[in-house]
């Protein structure tokens, strides 16, 4: 038996594959991965030699099946052929734990890098199935021995992702995120008609498929629920078809003849990929309708590759799998009425499903090219470890999409040389907003009492117990928490978090570094509150960045070494849009008195008092400010502008809503420390009016690339607001010169920036592990 070789120098892997079983003599996702790996993976450059248990009759030589009847022959016999064929790999690729004990036992194997490919949480699954807790905790610690031991854990989606850094402690830097690949040659669109003839199916009639291994977690009995519901599908002779196989199969047989539902539930059991394509072909609509654990759903995309829409619970991975295909194809996991109305309204043409070129379109985003090259460049890196990135664990204390959240969320999916975690305080909407980003995400629940103390709380005479204490309890979880992750250092995004994280950071050892969003004054904090900050601030973290110069002047001189760096915004792609006739004056930010809501309303009515020109208040009260909010449109009636101003609420496209507006109006009545939302108006080629100070006066050059106004001046604000809606050419002029000054703020660009204040704090401090 020939082993894997790897040439002096050679920068191209080997690889020791050991797996599960060969699909398709074993079927499921996993084994169906491995084979494209092993049979791929040469085309590639990278020599893989595989060890599985039996039987493989169609792998190729370098495949050793073991077909040993007990398990305990069965694992010796692996042992003793992993040890044989690893003596030349680079690298070890575990996809299965169970046998995962010869690259955790052999010291011939222990000594080379090992990749883990998490396929979903065993025990878990077990667990659900019913297993006993002793075998269920044996699993559990053969997993954590293997992901514990691994250089890189290989995940099929960001949901998998948080299970492995948050049950299993997995540092996520280690956690790569790689999406299983379909075959589109095998899976691709064909005549429904002739596949229909080939299965005995109707002709015309809806055909839905489900494509499960039969077990509670997987959801088929909820399909069953809600095919017994769908009575106008079945009033047309629809049939619902069944493949797979598993330990519920006689019990869904049951609830189906108790339902009465005869032949219109097929069963079909295991298939061969010929057979399976076909059903995918025949099928109106493919069903995932998972309840638990579901890492990917490779079904899925191998119905959208074959041109048959997939409709898929919001469970696990599976809304990874279809985003950005639209056409509703998700339903709450478990709602048994809910799927039942999308089933009908599916294909009945109420609200149909993508058509067969969009379900293919997006099938072709996971082609098995990119997932063998994904792989290839993976190993290589394992291999042979280059320079690492810099480990970054982000803080904040609450997941509201507010500016300084929206500036993390922009950081993360710019930095190039940075590995990012997010621990966030509470759950919320930056969670799916910091997937989306390619970051993992963790929610270390911090106190309510602490989370929303009142920033005009903090005083001797009204601060009370609870927060503090809340926040001193907090410290050691998250110190902890830092510790486990061994980052090379934490960065706060907010107040809050910059407070409790520099203690926390330092607990850990870890360096931190402040962001700060705010200006440190009394305008924005009581006295005593504002002079304690101010004092950390210059002193506690090994770096500080500051939004601006205004709100630098409120926590200068530091001791620590200062960067300003503005946030960072994305200008529209292509030319710049034109400008228009203003038909929308608009104020974009969160409702809240300094924001200045009731100054633009003010001056919108003295500037505009008979016209067709109407206001746009874009933005939500998310920090206890409703009764203002209701102050606004009180004053809306009182100024008999009810038909013309458009509260708009939380939009989380802002763009699309800049779109709309054709002049932009920054209110603010204190200083802002930076103006993100003038900068979002200028990289949309929106003519601004800002307030003259803090950061927005910084930003705008008055009468180059936009025009200023001093704060809280209605009257002011009103003439300008005349001037720009008169003067077309000027419009013209600002929103050009605004829209060169955004590039200025450019992601990558200030992401750089943020890059060389970590390098700064690595190369000055280094910290023990």
């Amino acid at each position: 038996m020939s082993t894997l070789s790897t040439r002096p120098g050679d920068a191209t892997p080997s690889v020791l594959l050991l797996g599960d079983g060969w699909f398709p003599d074993r079927l499921g996702g996993l084994n169906r991965y491995a084979r494209q790996l092993v049979e791929g993976l040469p085309e590639h450059g990278v020599e893989v030699r595989a060890v599985i248990a039996g039987p493989a009759l169609d792998a190729p030589l370098g495949v050793n099946a073991v077909g040993a009847s007990t398990l305990p022959r069965r694992a010796v016999e692996i042992a003793r052929r992993a040890r044989t064929c690893g003596r030349g790999a680079s690298v070890i690729d575990v996809h299965f734990p169970l046998y995962a004990a010869p690259a955790l036992m052999l010291s011939s194997l222990r000594r080379k890098p090992l990749v883990a490919h998490f396929h979903g949480p065993w025990a878990d699954e077990s667990a659900v199935s019913g297993e006993g807790a002793i075998r269920v905790g044996l699993k559990r610690a053969l997993e954590q021995a293997v992901l514990n031991r691994s250089r890189s854990i290989v995940v099929l989606s960001e949901a998998s992702k948080r299970i492995v850094v948050e049950r299993y402690g997995a540092p996520p830097w280690k956690v790569e995120v790689m999406a299983p690949a379909v075959d589109l040659g095998r899976f691709c669109p064909g005549d429904a008609g002739q596949a229909r003839a080939r299965l005995d199916l109707p002709a015309d009639c809806p055909v839905v498929l489900a494509v499960r291994r039969l077990v509670t977690r997987t959801g088929v009995a909820v399909l069953i629920g809600a095919w017994a519901e769908a009575h106008q599908l079945r009033a047309a002779g629809g049939v619902l078809v069944i493949v797979g196989e598993g330990p519920d199969r006689e019990a869904l047989g049951s609830l189906t003849r108790e339902l009465g539902l005869g032949g219109a539930v097929r069963f079909t059991g295991a298939v061969d990929d010929d057979t399976l394509a076909d059903l995918y072909r025949a099928a109106d609509v493919s069903v995932v309708p998972s309840v638990a654990l579901e890492g990917f759903g490779l079904v899925a995309l191998e119905a959208l590759a074959s041109g048959t829409p997939a409709l898929c619970s919001d469970e696990g991975g599976l809304p990874e799998a279809v985003r950005g295909l639209g056409g509703g194809v998700l339903v709450p996991a478990g709602d048994q009425r809910a799927l039942t109305e999308r089933l009908e309204a599916g294909l009945s043409g109420g609200v149909p499903f993508p058509g067969r070129e969009r379900c293919r379109e997006h099938a072709e985003r996971f082609a098995l090219s990119t997932f063998l090259e994904r792989h290839r460049r993976l190993y290589a890196t394992v291999a042979t470890p280059g320079a690492q990135r810099h480990r970054v664990v982000f803080l904040d204390h609450c997941a509201r999409l507010s500016g300084a959240e929206l500036v993390l969320v922009r950081l993360i999916e710019a930095m190039d040389g940075v590995d990012a975690h997010v621990i966030l305080g509470e759950d919320g909407p930056l969670v799916d907003r910091i997937n989306d980003a390619g970051a993992a995400v963790e929610v270390l629940p911090l106190d309510e009492a602490a989370r929303e103390l009142r920033k005009e709380s903090v005083r001797a005479d009204r601060i009370g117990w609870r927060g503090p204490a809340a926040s001193a309890l907090y410290l050691p979880r998250l110190a902890r928490r830092l510790r486990r992750l061994a980052p090379d250092l934490v960065h706060t995004m907010s107040l809050k978090s910059s407070l409790y994280g520099t203690v926390a950071a330092r607990l850990a050892r870890v360096p931190s570094v402040w962001h700060l969003h705010d200006r440190i004054s009394s305008d924005y904090l009581p006295d005593e509150a504002a002079t304690a900050v101010r004092f950390l601030a210059r002193r506690a973290p090994h770096a500080l960045i500051v939004n601006s110069r205004a709100t630098l002047a409120t926590v200068a001189p530091a001791r620590v070494p200062v960067s300003v760096i503005g946030s960072p915004v994305t200008r529209a792609t292509g030319a710049r849009p034109p400008v228009r006739a203003v038909k929308r004056v608009g104020v974009l930010g969160r409702i809240a008195p300094w924001k200045g809501q009731h100054v633009f309303l003010q001056a919108f009515a003295h500037a505009f008092p008979d016209s067709p020109i109407e206001a746009v208040l874009v933005g939500a009260a998310l920090f206890g400010e409703d009764a203002y909010e209701r102050e606004l449109r009180a004053q809306v009636r009182d100024l008999g502008l009810d038909e013309r101003v458009d509260f708009r609420g939380f939009q989380a496209d802002v763009g699309r809503e800049l779109g709309r507006i054709d002049v932009l109006v920054h209110a603010s009545t204190v200083p802002e420390p930076f103006g993100q939302a003038v900068v979002e108006g200028m990289a949309a080629g929106v003519p601004v009016v800002a307030a003259a100070a803090g950061g927005p006066g910084e930003v705008v050059t008055h009468g180059v690339d936009g025009l200023l106004y001093p704060p809280g001046d209605a009257e002011a604000l009103s003439v300008q607001l005349r001037r720009l809606s008169a003067d077309t050419p000027l419009r013209r002029r600002l929103a050009s010169a605004g829209w060169e000054r955004a590039a200025d703020y450019d992601p990558l660009r200030i992401a750089a920036q943020v890059e060389s204040v970590y390098a700064g704090v690595l190369d000055r401090r280094p910290v023990a592990r």
